[in-house]
């Protein structure tokens, strides 16, 4: 999401870090699911906003798992 992406104005450093850590933790996790063999959706809250694109998004991912 674009929201996510602007960086505050204030304290800018510990953000930087904090979304870094976040970034690497959040792959961490994304691949050690992986590697269990689970299949993985990630959902970002902006895309909540429009439920017919999210059907439409989980539909295909759950479909895919079918194929």
């Amino acid at each position: 999401c674009r929201l996510g992406q602007v960086v505050p104005a204030t304290n800018s450093e510990f953000w930087h870090k904090k979304r870094s850590g976040n970034l690497q933790r959040d792959e961490t996790n994304l691949k050690k699911l992986e590697e269990l063999g689970w299949k993985v959706l990630v959902i970002w809250q902006c895309e909540i906003r429009d439920p017919h694109s999210l059907k439409s998004r989980i539909s295909q991912f759950l479909n895919a798992e079918r194929n």
